[in-house]
């Protein structure tokens, strides 16, 4: 295609994006703001908004990949990314808007009272980031690659700028306009291009169209320990949504708990109608691109498409169309994560510098730039597998303490922590030896390719068994917190005192305080010795 078509796509979404983004920075001022919008978000804003961040792209480049590779079985994707947030619906939205807190790690510190399950949340929240950074990076030199023939690592390199400028000067609030926009531009990118190609293939079907040979595509579950594997991804995305950072700090921005529920079905009905269209370029990919299966670049057919069907100016216009909703993809997705990740290490790595927003802001330079590096040393798995390996990490951690912290008052401190440590230690080894290209034999190949199966059972175990063991440190507070959950707010009960912004302000002024309290150092005067 045309490098100047491309470059003017790209260009065009960063810019448009660095505008809505500084927009934001007009009405970002305090610590509310940067965190979660100061909780004024509504459904229909806050639904377009999820739909922007979550879509990835594994959403957008990757589940078409593996439609085009592995045939029914890669559909599985798609249904359990979709499917997660009706179990969050049901589980988890309301009660985790009430609790009142910024990040995961507040509501691990709120329900169980306890500063160190709070920073082994906030290590599993930093790992789970990063873990999904890595591929939007990836996928964004991808697609800079295929519209202009640039080097990969200028893709990773633009995007990383533009969401440390959106992020580092709006924060929260600033992003969720400009999510809530990338989720429409990312459906016109796709639906445009879907409806051009289709209208071709049904013009050409049967006259010099390819034919598309099935044989085993159309088969689900075909080869050897293809059922545990599949189970296995269904598992974890249908569980791992709900343990996402940035997915979950999406709640915290609902007006409160009824709203959360309101947004979560918007966000079904809007997933719901995005991924009808990776299924239609992947079936597409395999008519007309199966070349790049061959290839090893299975994440490229949608945007390889319309030049393999088509040809002339108006191909070109469609692959620009698509790449520009590829980086819109890129760059939603991002932006949350980091601000969501860069929420955790402001309060719990860098809490010792007295001003919260610096601290948010010098957070995030550090995610961006441990990502940038971390691309570099990676073996290039693909897109949505490497999204997939971060589901499982999240559903083998927070999705236990999720479910057992909001829903059985018997969680302690212990046993979360055990849990954390054993199912997030046990997934992620499983996870580093995939990104390695590690190919073990037998059954223990299946086993650490889609770990969840076994990894997040047992999470949820050790959790249960050691706080039943310890039984006699549950949170003192334990049922105050349970009516906080579960008590709709305009309720007048007691709900406790706890406030993330409140607390970052009081440890502020506490450092401030002790400062002003140590005796000065004497001023040594530097003149003629």
């Amino acid at each position: 295609m045309s490098p100047v078509v491309g470059l003017t796509a790209v260009l065009a979404v960063s810019l448009l994006t660095l505008g809505i983004g500084i927009f934001g920075v007009r009405v970002s001022r305090t610590t509310s703001d940067f965190y979660v919008a100061s909780r004024s978000v509504g459904p229909v804003v806050n639904a377009a908004a999820i739909g922007g961040e979550y879509l990835s792209a594994a959403s957008f480049l990757g589940a078409a990949g593996l439609i085009l590779a592995h045939g029914a079985d890669a559909l599985w994707y798609p249904v359990g990314w979709t499917a997660g947030y009706l179990v969050l619906l049901v589980l988890v939205a309301a009660p985790l808007r009430r609790s009142g807190a910024y990040t995961l790690s507040d509501f691990a510190e709120l329900r169980l009272e306890s500063q160190a399950a709070r920073k082994v949340s906030s290590v599993v929240v930093a790992l789970i980031g990063v873990l999904y950074l890595l591929p939007q990076f990836q996928g964004a030199g991808i697609t800079l690659r295929t519209l202009v023939g640039a080097p990969t690592w200028t893709g990773s390199v633009l995007v990383a700028v533009v969401v440390l400028v959106i992020v580092l000067f709006g924060g929260m609030r600033s992003i969720t306009v400009t999510q809530a926009f990338q989720y429409w531009l990312k459906l016109t990118a796709l639906i445009i291009p879907a409806a051009v190609l289709l209208s071709h293939w049904r013009r050409t079907s049967g006259t010099s169209a390819p034919q598309m040979h099935v044989t085993d595509w159309v088969e689900p579950m075909q080869g050897q320990y293809a059922t545990y594997l599949v189970y296995s991804l269904m598992l974890a995305t249908f569980l791992g949504t709900m343990g996402l950072p940035h997915v979950v700090a999406r709640f915290y921005t609902n007006i409160d708990g009824r709203a959360a529920r309101r947004t979560t079905l918007g966000v079904l009905g809007l997933l719901s109608g995005f991924y009808l269209l990776p299924t239609v370029y992947g079936v597409l990919g395999r008519i007309y691109s199966f070349h790049l299966v061959s290839d090893g670049r299975t994440d490229a057919v949608v945007l390889e498409l319309p030049s393999d069907v088509l040809h002339g100016f108006g191909a070109d216009i469609l692959t620009g169309l698509l790449g520009a909703g590829a980086f819109a993809a890129f760059l939603s997705t991002s932006s949350g994560l980091a601000v969501s990740v860069a929420g955790v290490l402001s309060q719990d790595v860098l809490r010792g510098r007295s001003d919260p927003v610096r601290n948010f802001r010098l957070a995030t330079a550090l995610v961006v730039s441990l990502t940038l590096v971390l691309l570099v040393v990676s073996t290039g798995v693909p897109v949505a597998r490497a999204v997939e390996l971060a589901f499982a990490v999240a559903a083998s951690t927070f999705c236990p303490l999720l479910l057992l912290g909001i829903w059985w008052r018997g969680l302690t401190a212990p046993g979360a922590i055990a849990g954390l440590l054993i199912g997030g230690g046990t997934c992620t080894a499983a996870v580093v030896a995939a990104l390695a290209g590690y190919d073990a034999p037998g059954i223990a190949g299946p086993l650490l390719a889609q770990p969840a199966a076994w990894t997040m059972p047992l999470s949820l175990g050790v959790m249960v068994a050691v706080s039943a063991a310890t039984a006699s440190r549950r949170p003192l507070s334990v049922m105050r917190t349970m009516v906080r959950l579960h008590t709709p707010e305009h309720l007048d009960v007691d709900r406790g005192t706890f406030d993330p912004e409140r607390r970052t302000a009081d440890r502020a002024a506490t450092r401030s305080a002790a400062g002003a309290a140590q005796p000065a150092e004497p001023t040594v005067q530097r003149g003629s010795d």
